[in-house]
């Protein structure tokens, strides 16, 4: 398709070289890996070195390394195996979380909640969106000596940008005898993986937002926590995740890793300078115009704002009629017309948080596209607030 892609953070385009090492697996090397014959060794065989490359890149262990189908089940597993130990052992179960998070976990920590009785604790965020480690101890305070504790945050914001201080968080659950999840799906690439210095006991990947295949993802879990999986079968990923193998994407999640844990250093110089072009000229450009997210400390490629008295669903049409893919955040809340909870959440009034737009970009994207994008948009907010005043 022709026109300009803007929208890397809901998915990217997959690695012709990724795509080279998955096709046989497709056709030749296709054995079910549970299976004792040749065809199953050969795919089992596959798993595991893709396993180990994997390790590689987080830091950890090969055993610690579980294949999922993507970001979503993996932060399903993060939530749900400790609430099941809890459950199991009849223990209270506390989960810390923030505003900001993306829906499976947000969603699932809500559900815990009304269906298993969890105690669900909400810690704000600052203007840029990050964890505020104040209102973290304060929730931290007071837990039931006999349960089981999750704190779960986001290591990199994929609506506005901004990356968490991880690290930090990690150790003060781990002060308070808590785990520490991290939703890490718009960091390969971008930001480290090292799961020892993250601090991480759990943290989900998703394939396909580092240009490999879709359906398939990473979940790390630390050796030694207790987990009871959600998903029971037959002894897949060592029982912690029942399911036949999807051989081919875990093949071809380890070489998309590979491939943007190797190229980082150049990736990140590269869609930093894109990303301050774009900011730059967006801010001088647009009225009323603001950037969201942290100015610096965020994904490179990532160029997120708010627009007053802007509708972004409109704004967004009009940019799609110039050949221009964007969004207004998450591709999971697509279509939903209220004010931004995000822009909520970092403090902006009603008259911004209908305007959010996200411009993502990626291994592909040009300076030409984002001179483009330039001249486009400031004509487009334009015509949007015309249709708004309109409306009023």
């Amino acid at each position: 398709m022709s026109g300009i892609y803007l929208d890397h953070s809901a998915t990217t385009t997959l690695d012709p070289r990724v795509l080279e090492a998955m096709l046989p697996y497709f056709t030749e090397h296709y054995g079910n890996s549970l299976a004792v014959h040749s065809f199953g060794r050969e795919a089992e065989r596959a798993i595991e070195s893709a396993r180990e490359s994997v390790a590689r890149r987080l830091n950890c262990r090969p055993h610690e390394v579980i294949f999922t189908s993507g970001g979503s089940e993996s932060d399903n597993l993060a939530l749900r195996g400790p609430a099941q130990i809890a459950r199991t052992h009849n223990r209270p179960f506390t989960l810390i979380t923030s505003p900001v998070e993306h829906s499976a976990v947000s969603a699932t920590a809500r559900q815990l909640r009304d269906t298993l009785g969890a105690s669900l604790r909400i810690v704000s965020v600052d203007q840029y969106g990050r964890g505020n480690p104040d209102d973290l101890r304060a929730a931290l305070h007071n837990l039931p000596t006999d349960g089981v504790a999750l704190v779960s945050l986001v290591y990199a914001n994929n609506e506005i940008g901004t990356r968490n201080l991880i690290a930090n968080h990690a150790a003060l659950a781990h002060e308070f005898g808590a785990l520490f999840h991290t939703d890490a799906v718009p960091a390969p690439g971008y930001f480290s993986l090292d799961v020892e210095a993250l601090g991480a006991d759990m943290l989900s990947l998703s394939s396909h937002k580092f240009y490999g295949p879709k359906g398939a993802g990473v979940f790390y879990l630390r050796d030694g926590i207790e987990f009871l999986s959600a998903q029971t079968g037959a002894k897949h990923e060592d029982y912690r995740r029942a399911g036949t193998h999807n051989t081919p994407g875990i093949v071809g999640t380890a070489v998309a890793l590979e491939l943007a844990v190797d190229s980082q250093p150049q990736t990140v110089e590269r869609l930093s300078a894109l990303r301050e072009r774009l900011v730059e000229g967006v801010l001088s450009a647009v009225p009323d115009s603001r950037l969201t997210g942290h100015p610096t400390d965020r994904l490179p490629g990532h160029a997120s704002f708010a627009f007053k008295s802007v509708q972004s669903s409109i704004l967004l049409m009009h940019l799609d009629q110039r050949g221009i893919a964007a969004s207004s955040g998450s591709a999971c809340k697509t279509g939903d017309e209220k004010p931004a909870a995000m822009l909520e959440a970092i403090g902006l009034g009603p008259e911004w948080t209908r305007g959010g737009l996200r411009l993502t970009m990626g291994r592909h994207t040009t300076e030409d596209e984002i001179n483009t994008v330039l001249d486009v948009l400031p004509e487009a907010v334009t015509a949007v607030r015309k249709v708004t005043a309109l409306s009023l």
